[in-house]
């Protein structure tokens, strides 16, 4: 995989994040929790070592446990949604493409729950599309 390298942070600023390390995965989520986290169609995430990357303002982070097994960070000034992490999945994050101070540098790599995906949502592109993870 190749390198991600960047800063990022919520809306109000309370929240930010520095990140160099390996990018493990990138993709757009279709499903029905994360559409209602974020209030949008998608959610666009990118995975990394959690290891690989440092929150300034954790102070600010609060936790909301959405399933078994799997945590939401937000800004608890703001409410920007900021990671997600599953048990599933130990040592990785997910961030918020968009949370990215340069999100047009950002690519993502495949489509998730697309079976999930809202009928009035149209994609033209040539992504992998999977109906999971």
């Amino acid at each position: 995989m190749s390198e991600i390298i960047g800063d990022g942070g919520c809306l109000c600023g309370a929240v930010r994040y520095t990140v160099k390390g390996e990018l493990l995965w990138s993709g757009h989520c279709h499903c029905e929790t994360c559409r209602r986290q974020t209030s949008s169609p998608i959610t666009t995430f990118f995975a990394i070592y959690e290891k690989d990357m440092m929150f300034h303002g954790e102070d600010d982070i609060s936790i909301f446990v959405s399933s078994k097994g799997v945590e939401r960070g937000f800004c608890s000034k703001c409410g920007t949604p900021m990671f997600y992490k599953t048990s599933a999945r130990p040592g990785e994050i997910n961030l918020y493409a968009v949370s990215l101070d340069l999100p047009d540098k950002f690519t993502p790599q495949v489509h998730y729950h697309w079976q999930e995906k809202l009928p009035w949502t149209h994609w033209q592109d040539s992504l992998p599309k999977y109906d999971g993870d």
